[in-house]
């Protein structure tokens, strides 16, 4: 700021003059630090939250798949920031759904999928919606009942804050054929029809049973013509893809194209859909005005062995608290405002709520038992550490820093008979150093009890504080 030296000045109107031109000059950087703050703070983003079904860390080509393409989600990471330590809410559909559209722990939620009817007004797309968000979701639910109390479901998506809905209940394994389970031969013999799944449009069935092949194609259309509809309107579109949950299936145009096998051909079709997203926000001329953000419900169901994934070099799969379980990729891109990077800090899918809502000048429900989102803001658009410095795998580990705990383990899902294996109980718990040991191979309790003591500590607080 440049400083009048009044003193200098001999006569009245000299002095008066001083004083006017030391005013303007106070003025003027007055508004200049005012349009230095706002320009620091970016305007409120339309929102696409891309959340796929039952993919695992070592899924794509950013994170290091050798087999599976993966072009445009790579594009993606590779000019946004691709998170290393994020975790979804829960190692299954529905805890890890209820984390992310509430911000609170699962562990705190009622166990019935209607755990939070009581809340709707506290989800994310209400809260998006009072912001004057138009909201959509394409894909699969899974917060409400299924399949044939759903159009009158209280927990119905309309119900809870989105203006649009277009997809399934639940999962497209959800029921299972007349007299049989979902078992690893039931997915292996089905076909596209097998599954008596329902498309719904709002509340009204459109096809009944769906076809599987095509879920992912239509969700993409579906979603190129909304994002055209909403151009000029700020938007929350929430496309959660059925698929690659068992049992897979790809559009004619994938099949058997892909080096990953059935697998990879659903996963390259999912890259596909994301590029159509990216294509259409650049032909809305608001790709610049649009925060993505890719990511997936829970760890790979490898035990139903085609129909699943990979979370190398994790250890585990999805229903179980080994990172593979619930370590998910993550990718957040909005051109200008976040800058390229990799981040290693923690962060969870329940924190899309807090941080959302800070983007948008939203409210939070933060007297609501177990709600515990963080604004990652800071990290996305200044480069900041993660806020987040600990995550609770619901009551059987709990990770602070770079070292975890296991209280209880189990097995994978027996892909045979389709049932949970037994949970085996440490005591002392397992302690694993993640920074030095990713895949979780070499327990080290017996040599830092110091270490256990205080997880231990940090998990009971945690555990008794919400």
């Amino acid at each position: 700021m440049t400083i009048i030296n009044v003193d200098r000045f001999s006569s009245p109107n000299h002095a008066m003059k001083s004083r006017l031109v030391f005013l303007s000059v106070v003025l003027f950087a007055a508004v200049s630090m005012a349009a230095n703050t706002n320009a620091a703070k970016p305007d409120r983003p339309n929102i696409i939250l891309i959340f796929v079904d039952d993919m695992g860390f070592g899924d794509l080509g950013c994170y290091g798949n050798e087999h599976n393409k993966t072009p445009n989600i790579d594009a993606l990471a590779a000019n946004g920031q691709r998170w290393t330590s994020f975790y979804a809410s829960g190692s299954s559909c529905v805890p890890s759904r209820k984390g992310l559209m509430s911000g609170r722990h699962p562990a705190f939620i009622p166990r019935a999928t209607n755990g939070l009817k009581d809340d709707r007004d506290a989800l994310m797309p209400a809260m998006l919606k009072r912001q004057g968000y138009s909201t959509a979701i394409l894909g699969k639910w899974h917060l409400a009942g299924y399949p044939k109390d759903f159009t009158v479901d209280s927990m119905h998506p309309l119900e809870c804050g989105f203006d649009y809905h277009f997809g399934t209940p639940g999962s497209n394994d959800v029921p299972a054929p007349p007299g049989k389970k979902q078992t690893r031969d039931v997915f292996d013999t089905c076909d596209k029809f097998t599954f008596p799944v329902p498309l719904i449009r709002g509340r009204e069935i459109v096809e009944f049973p769906v076809n599987q092949e095509l879920l992912t194609k239509r969700y993409t259309e579906e979603a190129v013509r909304w994002i055209q509809q909403q151009k000029s309107n700020r938007f929350f579109l929430y496309l959660a893809h059925n698929m690659p949950h068992a049992p897979i299936f790809a559009s004619p145009e994938f099949q058997n194209k892909s080096d990953g096998g059935r697998f990879g051909d659903v996963v390259e079709e999912i890259d596909w859909s994301v590029g159509q997203v990216v294509a259409a926000i650049k032909d809305a001329g608001i790709e610049k005005e649009t925060l993505i953000v890719f990511t997936s419900d829970n760890g790979p169901w490898t035990a139903f062995g085609p129909h699943g994934g990979t979370a190398k070099p994790l250890r585990g799969e999805k229903a179980t608290t080994w990172e593979g379980g619930l370590r998910v990729p993550a990718i957040f891109y909005w051109p200008d405002k976040i800058n390229p990077g990799t981040v290693d800090g923690i962060g969870a899918n329940l924190d899309l709520y807090a941080t959302f809502a800070s983007l948008v000048g939203g409210d939070q429900p933060r007297g609501k038992p177990g709600y515990i989102s963080t604004d990652l803001s800071p990290t996305l658009l200044a480069g900041k550490e993660s806020p987040r410095d600990s995550w609770a795998y619901h009551q059987s580990a709990y990770r602070s820093g770079r070292y975890k705990i296991h209280v209880t383990t189990s097995l994978p899902t027996d892909p045979i008979a389709r049932r949970s294996r037994p949970v085996t109980k440490h005591d002392p718990p397992l302690l694993y150093d993640l920074e030095a040991d990713i895949g979780e191979s070499q327990n080290i309790a017996s040599d830092h009890p110091d270490i256990v003591a205080r997880l231990l500590a940090e998990q009971k607080t945690f555990l008794e504080s919400k």
